[in-house]
């Protein structure tokens, strides 16, 4: 068995936080059951471009695998009814909504014990559920910008960046996701489920760490450092080589030692140089001298001679370079599923990995795909299922 194979989660989810989070879930035998919205066409993230066909895109696809899909009007006194039959042989209900929406829904954990007194109730919001901006909708983008993440992003005198990826959605759906098992371990534990209220501006603010405390604590004002060096250690940075860039770090004093032996420069066996304190009170000096010695040799041949000395150090990388390091395949963090559109679809595989059980990967579902399967669950019959559909269960009766 897969260690989540005796987890149920209804996931009111979409787009990309959220499903971030549950993926991950669902690749460690999670049963995550997914509710769409039947009249809007269920998840967004359905038809996000450019990659896009029908009801599904290779955006879907990358969030959605191993998940169940379950077309459901919450709006609907059917559409409760069976959601509140989910709710009853169920662990978890996941979400990310905006904040003042789950109490809207009914779907927090007040709202719901009396269906299952050990019912986990997971928020993933943009603001949380309380403060003064729990209703304002939250973007990766914005929580970027508000958090400070795009003013320390880029080089000095340039514009406000964005990290290239949505690190807040996806450090967000993490977050959920530890916060949705630690909340199940304790209401198997107590009996007695819970609320986990968890945003995106939280994780957004949490993720400053050290720079945070620095400031808090002696003042620390961060800023943009030239060439995306780090904040105190010297050297850390990317450097120009004679045909691109490389990544060179040395935070342990043995890999200065190993670096300097390396490159040869009688320069930089100066005192100035020789520890963490004086390296970062002489950077510019430093660094000049390494931008012109990196810049005489090529990337490869640089790489060749650091990496068996052992200072860290790696190229950097396309996307395409990087999906086929010889490192990816050997970790096979590609992995592939079948798709009647797209054929085989290949896809980054989840970093989280527990035991050595080989997974299986299933394409994501298709909109309501999966209603007979929860029927079988929930124990319905065609009788049952032909009065909820004639309620407008599972979206407008034809």
């Amino acid at each position: 068995m897969r260690p989540l194979e005796d987890v149920r989660v209804i996931a009111v989810e979409q787009y990309g936080a959220g499903p971030f989070g549950s993926v991950h879930l669902a690749d460690l035998g999670a049963e995550i059951i997914k509710i769409e919205e039947p009249a809007t066409g269920g998840d967004v993230g359905r038809y996000v471009p450019p990659y896009h066909h029908g009801e599904d895109s290779l955006f879907f696809e990358t969030f959605n695998r191993n998940k169940r899909s379950l077309s459901l009007d919450l709006g609907t006194a059917a559409g409760r009814e069976v959601f509140g039959d989910l709710v009853r042989g169920s662990d978890a209900v996941y979400s990310n909504l905006r904040g003042d929406v789950p109490v809207k829904m009914g779907i927090t954990y007040d709202q719901l014990k009396h269906l299952n007194p050990a019912i986990v109730c997971c928020s993933l919001t943009g603001f949380g559920m309380t403060g003064p901006r729990a209703a304002q909708p939250g973007y990766d983008y914005i929580l970027q910008g508000l958090a400070g993440w795009m003013e320390l992003t880029g080089e000095p005198g340039g514009p406000p960046t964005k990290s290239g990826l949505s690190l807040v959605d996806f450090s967000g759906g993490l977050v959920a996701a530890v916060a949705l098992l630690a909340g199940i371990h304790r209401a198997r534990r107590d009996g007695v489920g819970l609320d986990c209220d968890v945003s995106l501006f939280d994780t957004a603010i949490a993720m400053l760490t050290y720079p945070a405390a620095w400031h808090l604590n002696a003042g620390f004002v961060p800023a943009r450092t030239r060439h995306s060096a780090h904040p105190s250690l010297v050297p850390f940075q990317v450097f120009a080589t004679a045909d691109g860039w490389i990544v060179v770090g040395c935070a342990k004093e043995k890999f200065w030692q190993r670096l300097v032996e390396v490159l040869g420069v009688p320069s930089l066996n100066d005192e100035r140089f020789a520890t963490f304190a004086t390296r970062r009170l002489h950077a510019a000096e430093l660094l000049a001298v390494l931008d012109k010695t990196f810049a005489t040799r090529e990337s490869a041949s640089w790489l060749a001679l650091l990496e068996p000395a052992g200072v860290p150090c790696g190229p950097v990388n396309d996307v395409a370079a990087a999906l086929r390091d010889p490192h990816t395949a050997a970790r096979e963090m590609v992995v592939e599923t079948e798709h009647p559109h797209y054929g085989t679809v290949r896809q980054v595989a989840s970093p989280v990995r527990v035991g050595d059980a080989p997974v299986s990967y299933r394409r994501a579902p298709r909109r309501g795909e999966d209603l007979s399967h929860v029927a079988g669950l929930l124990g319905y019959d065609e009788g049952r299922l032909s009065e909820l559909r004639a309620a407008g269960a599972f979206g407008r009766p034809e």
